[in-house]
């Protein structure tokens, strides 16, 4: 049996932790593989990066999760999907190995936007990064031209986060900010994404500062079914999936500094492994 036939887990990359709600969002939906998460704490945030450089580093990190036995990588990192994955699909794919699939968060995000607005207004929070590539706006133009999509830069949201402050008032402050500003630039909006992995540590607060008719949507459901019908299409993708029910952990940063974090994210104890990329 060749390595290239081998089931292995279903890789999961981020440039740090919020990678992690898009996998806990997957694993509820489905239990049954084996997932290999991948964060490169080391050099996040990858929002403020060059084009060049998040993809030169999301390459590394995938590389390393097909050198692991990933046939299939998932970017749950929005800057990654914006930046990077169309270059790896196209570019570096068909070099590395033909039969191995990368795929992003953005376009199946976009797709299920669709059946959710009823004014066809959409707002998008996000890292500085993702907002100006502008990739949610061209996306939606490809599948809904008549919609219109406002992006709103939240710096302050991922600091907020992974400095454990997302339970204390300075969040409701930065919450309620990011919303006016996103509401006042386009009052008809309807539907809200939560366009970073990040941003669901802040849900509560979010959904209590918009007004009730604004419907708040997080991606990792919608990129766990989108994962699943993925799988029902390509059953030769499926049959190289290992299914033990476990989770592994690598981080490019410590990893006693990982679990502690990541613990954080997934509400419940993870043991991480350190990794140079």
């Amino acid at each position: 049996m060749s390595l290239h036939s081998v089931p292995g887990p279903i890789g999961i990359f981020d440039s740090g932790y919020g990678g992690l709600t898009i996998l806990e969002g997957i694993r509820r939906l489905m239990p049954e593989p084996d997932y290999l998460y991948l964060g490169d704490n080391a050099r996040a945030p990858y929002g403020t990066r060059s084009f060049e450089v998040v993809y030169q580093f999301t390459l590394q990190a995938v590389k390393r999760l097909f050198d692991e036995g990933c046939h299939l990588v998932i970017l749950g990192c929005n800057t990654a999907s914006a930046k990077a994955l169309r270059t790896i699909q196209q570019n570096d794919l068909p070099e590395i190995d033909p039969s191995r699939r990368v795929l992003g968060i953005i376009r199946p995000t976009v797709e299920a936007l669709g059946g959710l607005t009823r004014s066809g207004h959409i707002g998008v929070f996000g890292t500085p990064g993702t907002i100006r590539s502008r990739s949610y706006e061209m996306e939606v133009s490809k599948l809904y031209p008549d919609f219109q999509v406002t992006g709103q830069e939240c710096p302050m949201w991922v600091p907020l986060v992974e400095n454990r402050e997302a339970d204390s008032p300075g969040a409701d402050y930065f919450v309620q900010k990011y919303v006016d500003m996103l509401l006042t630039a386009d009052p008809k909006i309807d539907t809200a994404l939560l366009g970073c992995t990040h941003y669901p540590l802040l849900i509560r607060k979010i959904r209590n500062a918009v007004p009730r008719e604004v419907q708040v949507i997080t991606q990792g459901d919608i990129v766990a079914r989108s994962l699943r019908d993925y799988l029902a299409r390509h059953p030769e993708m499926d049959a190289k999936i290992s299914r033990g029910g476990s989770c592994r952990y690598l981080t490019t940063e410590s990893a006693s500094k990982f679990s502690e974090m990541g613990s954080l994210f997934l509400s419940k104890h993870i043991e991480a492994e350190s990794i140079i990329l």
